[in-house]
């Protein structure tokens, strides 16, 4: 691994749990992405808030149309 892809741990994961995949192939329990799942270990901090965001616009998404 390059030093200028160094992975970030301060980062927490959004799983909580609750693990189950909706028809889409996202987490009902934190909005990824079973890819997003798989490299969240390897990713850096810029990438981890890459995901985070999506998961925030999937949730909001969610939100909206099952209120």
């Amino acid at each position: 691994m390059s030093e200028t892809h160094k992975t970030d741990p301060n980062i927490k994961s959004p799983c909580i749990r609750q693990c189950c995949l909706d028809d889409d192939e996202i987490c009902v329990g934190c909005y990824r992405t079973m890819k997003e799942i798989m490299v969240w270990q390897q990713s850096d901090q810029s990438e981890k808030l890459a995901i985070l965001a999506n998961c925030s616009i999937r949730k909001k998404k969610h939100d909206f149309l099952h209120p």
